[in-house]
């Protein structure tokens, strides 16, 4: 399955990056963190699948980064208010989103 958006991929999505060998699980969204000094954004903080959590070793990353969407992960009505808000947040940040 093979899918680029725009739009966000729900928490629990399984992905590949481009070039990437290894499968990364989304555990979230919407990442302000330090890069060099200065504040960036990213659409997603993903880790290794399976191994999962290691503070270490998580990756930011954005919907370009993606090559292939192995599994999407659950959506409900929550997931839908969630994109709402989110859209707003990111019109209105003033920080600038990481670059590849």
């Amino acid at each position: 399955m093979t899918e680029k958006k725009n739009i966000l991929l729900p928490l629990g999505s399984i992905v590949y990056l481009e070039e990437g060998t290894v499968k990364l699980m989304v555990v979230g969204r919407g990442a302000v963190f330090d890069d060099d000094g200065s504040d960036k954004y990213s659409d997603y903080v993903g880790v290794e699948y399976p191994s999962g959590i290691d503070p270490e070793n998580a990756l930011f990353f954005n919907n370009d980064d993606i090559d292939k969407v192995v599994f999407r992960g659950y959506e409900d009505e929550e997931e839908e208010r969630y994109l709402e808000v989110y859209q707003d947040w990111e019109k209105n940040l003033d920080i600038p989103k990481k670059s590849n």
